[in-house]
C-alpha cells in the first residue's frame, strides 16, 4: 500500500538526487514530477547561432504585437476568424463579433497551454506518463490527477490498494522518495519490483530491462566492470569517467557553487533564488579576473537590449571535438538486460491482472475510487465493488498488429453497431463474437466502415454506453483489451474504418466507478452547483475550461487512436456540452441564439482544439459531429472560424422519416418538404452524413421503421407496401444528399423487433437485446438485403427516380433531362428479386430521349413508374444529367 502526506511543494528534482538531507515530507529524495506543470519561458536564453545550429529555429519575440500586426500576421498563415461567414452567407455582427472574441480566446488558451505543454503532441499524450506504467528500471510507476487538496484541503493522503498487497493501506508501501505530489495536484507513486530470494541487487543504480522487444533475451554474460572498462578505453577520454563512478559527484559541486559548503538543509533554510540573467552577471563579475583556463569555453554577447535569443561566442576546437563526439549509447544499450533477466531477479510489484483502486484519506472519510485513467475496469456487478485492472500482458500473450489503416474513402457507407447486442443469443455477445460473425457481414454488404456504440466502460448495460464511467478502458463486459484490438485489426483487412461513438458532452453522476466527486471535491472534472448536472439525464457536465480536464479529455480521443488504431469518432450529443441548457431550448434560427449568454465558450474552444490535434496528429482521421441545433461552421476549417469537423450528421432526416411513417397519412406526404430536408444546406451538402434511421429510432423507446412498416402487417398489400417504401426510403437518403450515409445493424434486412435493453421494467429480460440474424435465411427479409447490397452509387452520372404515391402508378411519366440519347435502368426496386412485383417488362428498361424540353431542359425520358418504387438509370453514352423534381404525368 502506498501512501503519502501532501507537501507544501513537491521537489523538481530528479529521484536519487544529490540533496539526501532535504527534508521534504512526501518526497526525502526529491521525488520527480512527471508531468511538468509550469514551463515558462525565461527571459534571459542562451543559445548558440543560427549559423551554429542551420536546423534550428529563431524563439518567436515575447513582445505584444499591435493589433494590426497580428491581424496581418494572420492573414498572411491564410487565418480569417469569420471566413466561413460569408460562404454561407452570415451577416450578424453579433455573431461575428462572438466568432472574432472566440478566436482570441482560444489564442490566449493556447499561450496558456503551452506554458505547460511543449506541443499538441504532449498537450494530447497525457496517458504516456498518467495511469499505471512499467518503467525500465524494474518497476511499476502510478500518477493521478486529484486537486482536491489543493482546493479544500480534502486529499491529505493517498493509496493504491489492491490484491497486490491485500486491500491494506499500509502494506507494500513505496519507500521514502517515491511518493508525492506537486503544486496542481498530480500525485505519484513508486511500486518497485521486489527482489527473488537468493539474488543480489543489480550492480548500478541505472539498470535497465526490456519488457517487450527482445523479451526472452537473458542476461548476455557480460559484466558492467567490463562494459565500463570497454567504454574507458574507447570512449571516455582520461577523467571523464570519473561522474560514472560517483553519482553524486557532479550535481554536489554544482550545489556548492551554488549554495557554499554549507548551503541550505531544508526549504525553510532555502532563500529565493535569483533569476538566471543575474546569477550569470554576478558570476562573470567574480571570475572576471580569474585565468581562462578556469572559464566556460562559450560566452554570451550581451550588448544591452531585450532579446529573445542570444549570440553565444564559443572555441571553435572545443566546439568541433562537442560535436564529433556522439552519445555512449551503444555502451548504455549493451548494459540493458531481457524480460527473461527480469523475472528471474525480481517479483513484479503489481502483477498484471491485479485488481486496485484508489484510496483517499481525507478529513470527511476514507474515498476508494477506480483511477481516472485506469486502462481496463470490471465494473459494480452482484453488489462487488467496482475496481481496476492491471494490463500488463506478457508479450507473448500481447496481440501484434497485421493490417494497416484503409485509405479513407471518397463517399462513407457506415454501418452503426453494437457489439453487446450483435448476437442471435439472448446475453451479451463478446469482441470475439463480434469480429468472427458479423465483420464479414458487413463487408458483404457493401459498407466500408463501422461505427460502435457502447466500448468505453459503463457501469450500467441499459444506457448502451452512452453514461460513460471509464474514459480509457474497453466495456470488460465484451472482453479484454486485447479482444478489442483484434476487432480493429480484422476489420481494417477487410477494409473496413472503426469509428468510435465518443462521448465527451458528459459523464456519468457514479462515484465509486465514475469521475463524479473524484477526489471528495464537486468540481474536479465537473462543474459545481446545478451547471454540473444535466437538466434532464442525471449524468454530469465537465468543466471545459478548467487546463487539466482539457488535458484529460484531449488525451483520451489521442489514447484510442495510439493505442487501438481507432480511425475517427462520431462526436455524441453535442449540444448538451454546447450549451448550458443542454440544447433543451427552442431554437428559431436567429442567430443570436448561437451567442447569446446561453453558449458555453469552453465548450467551443475544446472541439476546436479537439478537431485540430487530432487533424494535425493524424491527417486521415474522421470527425463526426452530432448537434441537433446545426451550430454554423460545424465543418469549417479552424483557420476560418469553423470548428473543424469532416462530417455532420442531418438529423431532422430520420425525424421526418419517422413522422411520416407515423403520422402522416401516405397521400399527404409532402414531397417538397421531403427534398428540402435530404438535400439540408446546399453550401455544406458535401459535408453531410444521411441516415434513415439509427440506434436511435429502435434503442432509445421508439420502434425501427420495419416494425412501423411491416411488423402488424396482415394483409399482402399491407406488407408489399412497407416492403416498397423501406427500400425507396433508404435509397432517396443515401442518394438524394451528402458524401456519407449511415445504418443501424439490422436495419438493412428490416430487422422487425426494437432494442430494448435488460433493465428492471422488462425484469432484466435480453429477449429483445439481440439481432435475429436467422431472418437473413427467410425469402422476404433476405431479399430486402439483397436490394441493400446492390447500392453502390451516390449520384454522379446516374438519374434517380422515386415515386412515393401510396396508388398512382404511371405508364409515361415525364422527366427532363439535358443529355439526349438512350437510357438503361440499372436498378429497380419493383424487380421480384427485391420483394417486388415485376410490374416493368424486361423491353422497358430501355428508353430514348425526346426533343421536347421539360421542366427547363431540352430533352424529355418518359419512363414506366408504378407506385411506391424506385428507379436508377444511366445514359448509355454515360454522360452527366441534371436532376429534375417529379413532374406530373399520365396515369397508368
Amino acid at each position: 500500500m502506498i501512501s503519502l502526506t501532501p507537501p507544501p511543494q513537491l521537489s523538481t528534482l530528479p529521484i536519487n538526487s544529490p540533496l539526501p538531507k532535504r527534508n521534504l515530507t512526501g518526497s526525502s529524495t526529491g521525488a520527480r514530477v512527471f508531468l511538468p506543470p509550469n514551463r515558462e519561458k525565461s527571459s534571459y536564453i542562451c543559445n548558440s547561432s543560427a549559423a551554429d545550429h542551420p536546423q534550428s529555429q529563431p524563439r518567436r519575440s515575447q513582445r505584444p504585437r499591435k493589433k494590426n500586426q497580428q491581424l496581418d500576421a494572420d492573414k498572411k498563415d491564410g487565418i480569417d476568424p469569420v471566413g466561413f461567414l460569408a460562404k454561407h452567407g452570415i451577416t450578424n455582427k453579433a455573431f461575428a463579433q462572438f466568432i472574432r472574441e472566440r478566436y482570441k480566446a482560444l489564442k490566449d488558451l493556447k499561450d496558456e497551454l503551452f506554458k505547460r505543454h511543449f506541443n499538441l503532441q504532449e498537450l494530447a499524450s497525457g496517458f504516456e506518463i498518467l495511469g499505471m506504467h512499467r518503467n525500465v528500471q524494474h518497476r511499476v510507476d502510478y500518477m493521478e490527477w486529484a486537486p482536491g487538496w489543493q482546493l479544500f484541503c480534502l486529499c491529505s493522503l493517498l493509496f493504491l490498494v489492491g490484491d497486490f498487497n491485500g486491500w491494506s493501506p499500509t502494506e507494500n508501501s513505496a519507500r521514502e522518495g517515491h511518493f508525492g505530489h506537486d503544486d496542481y495536484g498530480y500525485w505519484f507513486i513508486i511500486l518497485e519490483d521486489k527482489l527473488r530470494e537468493g539474488e543480489e541487487p543489480d550492480q548500478v543504480y541505472f539498470q535497465q530491462y526490456n519488457y517487450v522487444d527482445e523479451y526472452d533475451k537473458g542476461d548476455s554474460g557480460v559484466t558492467i566492470e567490463e562494459i565500463f572498462k570497454k567504454a574507458n578505453d574507447e570512449y571516455w577520454e582520461p577523467g571523464e569517467d570519473r561522474f560514472i563512478k560517483s553519482r553524486y559527484e557532479l550535481a554536489a559541486k554544482l550545489y556548492e557553487q551554488i549554495f557554499g559548503p554549507n548551503g541550505p538543509q531544508t526549504e525553510e533554510e532555502l532563500e529565493e533564488i535569483l533569476d538566471p540573467e543575474t546569477r550569470y552577471k554576478a558570476w562573470k563579475e567574480k571570475h572576471k579576473d580569474d585565468p581562462p583556463n578556469n572559464l566556460p569555453p562559450c560566452d554570451v554577447i550581451d550588448d544591452g537590449k531585450e532579446h529573445d535569443e542570444f549570440d553565444v561566442v564559443t572555441d571553435p576546437v572545443w566546439q568541433e571535438k562537442f560535436r564529433s563526439k556522439k552519445p555512449p549509447i551503444a555502451y548504455w544499450l549493451e548494459t540493458r538486460k531481457g524480460r527473461k533477466a527480469w523475472l528471474k531477479k525480481y517479483r513484479p510489484g503489481i502483477p498484471h491482472g491485479s485488481k486496485y483502486r484508489v484510496y483517499f484519506n481525507t478529513p470527511a472519510g476514507p474515498l476508494e475510487r477506480v483511477p481516472a485513467w485506469a486502462t481496463y475496469v470490471i465494473p459494480e456487478a452482484d453488489g462487488n465493488q467496482s475496481f481496476a485492472v492491471h494490463w500488463e500482458p506478457p508479450p507473448e500473450c500481447a496481440y501484434r498488429w497485421r493490417h494497416k489503416h484503409p485509405p479513407k474513402p471518397k463517399s462513407l457507407r457506415i454501418y452503426e453497431c453494437h457489439v453487446g447486442i450483435s448476437g442471435q443469443e439472448p446475453r451479451v455477445a463478446t469482441f470475439n463474437e463480434f469480429t468472427e460473425n458479423v465483420l464479414t457481414h458487413v463487408k458483404e454488404a457493401g459498407y466500408n466502415a463501422i461505427q460502435l456504440i457502447g466500448v468505453l466502460e459503463h457501469k450500467d448495460y441499459f444506457t448502451v454506453g452512452y453514461r460513460v464511467t471509464n474514459f480509457y478502458a474497453v466495456s470488460s463486459r465484451y472482453g479484454t483489451p486485447e479482444d478489442f484490438k483484434r476487432l480493429v485489426d480484422e476489420a481494417h483487412g477487410l477494409g473496413l474504418l472503426v469509428f468510435l461513438d465518443i462521448v465527451h458532452s458528459y459523464a456519468a453522476a457514479d462515484e465509486m466507478v465514475g469521475l463524479s466527486y473524484f477526489d471528495g471535491s464537486n468540481d474536479c472534472y465537473f462543474h459545481s452547483g446545478k451547471r454540473g448536472h444535466h437538466k434532464f439525464w442525471g449524468t454530469r457536465m465537465f468543466k471545459y475550461g478548467d487546463h487539466d480536464v482539457l488535458h484529460f479529455l484531449l488525451s483520451n480521443l489521442n489514447w484510442w487512436i495510439m493505442e487501438y488504431q481507432i480511425d475517427g469518432f462520431y462526436f455524441h450529443s453535442l449540444s448538451s456540452m454546447m450549451y448550458t441548457h443542454n440544447g433543451f431550448a427552442t431554437f428559431t434560427g436567429d442567430m443570436e441564439e448561437y451567442c447569446n449568454q446561453y453558449v458555453d465558450k469552453d465548450a467551443f474552444l475544446y472541439l476546436i482544439l479537439a478537431n485540430e490535434i487530432l487533424h494535425v496528429l493524424h491527417p486521415n482521421i474522421v470527425t463526426i459531429a452530432e448537434d441537433v441545433t446545426l451550430y454554423p461552421g460545424l465543418c469549417e476549417p479552424t483557420s476560418q472560424g469553423g470548428l473543424g469537423f469532416d462530417y455532420f450528421v442531418n438529423l431532422s432526416a430520420s425525424e421526418l422519416w419517422l413522422s411520416f411513417l407515423e403520422n402522416v397519412p401516405d397521400l399527404e406526404w409532402s414531397m417538397s418538404k421531403l427534398v428540402s430536408t435530404l438535400i439540408g444546406n446546399k453550401s455544406s451538402a458535401d459535408k453531410m452524413l444521411q441516415y434513415a434511421e439509427n440506434h436511435n429510432q429502435s434503442i432509445s423507446g421508439g420502434r425501427s421503421f420495419a416494425e412501423i412498416l411491416f411488423g402488424s402487417a396482415t394483409t399482402e398489400e399491407g406488407l408489399l407496401r412497407g416492403c416498397s417504401l423501406h427500400k425507396m426510403i433508404r435509397l432517396i437518403t443515401l442518394t438524394i444528399g451528402g458524401r456519407a450515409y449511415l445504418n443501424f445493424m439490422g436495419n438493412e434486412f428490416g430487422h422487425p423487433k426494437r432494442v430494448e435493453f435488460p433493465m428492471s421494467s422488462n425484469h432484466f429480460s435480453y429477449s429483445l437485446a439481440k439481432r435475429c440474424w436467422e431472418l437473413l435465411e427467410d425469402g422476404f427479409h433476405n431479399k430486402l438485403f439483397a436490394f441493400d447490397k446492390v447500392i453502390s452509387y451516390l449520384r454522379g452520372p446516374f438519374l434517380f427516380v422515386f415515386n412515393f404515391h401510396p396508388t398512382n402508378s404511371y405508364g409515361r411519366y415525364n422527366i427532363g433531362v439535358e443529355e439526349a440519347g438512350e437510357y438503361q435502368i440499372v436498378l429497380n426496386t419493383d424487380e421480384e428479386i427485391y420483394g417486388g412485383q415485376g410490374l416493368i417488362d424486361g423491353d422497358q428498361y430501355a428508353q430514348r430521349t425526346i426533343s421536347r424540353r421539360t421542366g427547363g431542359t431540352r430533352f424529355c425520358l418518359e419512363v414506366p413508374l408504378p407506385s411506391r418504387t424506385a428507379q436508377v438509370s444511366a445514359v448509355v453514352k454515360y454522360k452527366a444529367f441534371t436532376f429534375v423534381p417529379l413532374q406530373k404525368g399520365k396515369e397508368m
